[in-house]
């Protein structure tokens, strides 16, 4: 990789938006730099690339930051759409409802309990396997993108390929067979693709001891009052 061409991801091991950003670029075969990043102790580097949100991801392009991962996952199908499988459909109508269902499943409830958030999650997917997936899923294909994996399949799998994980945490079923038969096919067929086990996921107990954290930070904030 030269220096006129450096590409540099900064993240944290936990954040699901980083994780898609990993994915998208291991889907075009770009390399990459990757910096870890301690969210007590944010790097001067976090701080110039991105002053005005302070978070990750960040993606770092000849020294040009782009911040925000749906519009790093646009900028990398757009400099690099000769590389790999395109992400997105050429169709523009189709390219629409692709970000409407990205859209939907990554805007949760903000600001409540874990559990209420769970149940929303819930709620959503029964919408997706309705209204999504059954119009956007082509017969025979594995993915929404195909044979490879795109922006929607990315997506979910970032957001949701821990689903096992949250349910043993929160004592309750988030991905049901019988409710849900696509939505849970095409989950487990995302977290069985050989770039996501390429990339592997952090330990369980390190996910969750997070979730501990964070629940004992929403009973300890004024919301939760």
């Amino acid at each position: 990789m030269t220096d006129k061409n450096k590409v540099v991801l900064y993240g944290f091991w936990a954040c699901p938006f980083v994780k898609s950003v990993e994915l998208a670029l291991k889907i075009k075969g770009i390399p990459f730099a990757y910096v870890e990043e301690d969210f007590l102790n944010k790097s001067p580097e976090l701080l110039k690339f991105n002053p005005v949100y302070k978070k990750v991801p960040v993606l770092v392009h000849n020294e040009r930051p782009i911040c925000e991962s749906a519009i790093i996952l646009e900028y990398i199908e757009e400099v690099w759409n000769n590389n790999g499988p395109s992400l997105l459909p050429q169709d523009p109508f189709k390219r629409s409802q692709i970000r409407f269902w990205v859209d939907f499943v990554k805007n949760q409830t903000e600001g409540e309990a874990q559990e209420k958030a769970m149940e929303e999650v819930k709620e959503r997917l029964k919408v997706v396997e309705e209204q999504g997936l059954k119009s956007l899923l082509a017969e025979g294909s594995p993915f929404v993108n195909g044979d490879e994996l795109g922006y929607l399949d990315i997506g979910m799998l970032t957001i949701l390929g821990r689903y096992k994980i949250y349910e043993e945490f929160f004592g309750m079923k988030i991905m049901e067979e019988e409710e849900i038969p696509i939505v849970f096919s095409w989950l487990n067929r995302l977290i069985e693709h050989p770039i996501a086990k390429e990339l592997g996921a952090p330990p369980k107990e390190k996910i969750l001891g997070l979730l501990h954290i964070t629940r004992q930070r929403f009973l300890q904030s004024p919301v939760a009052a």
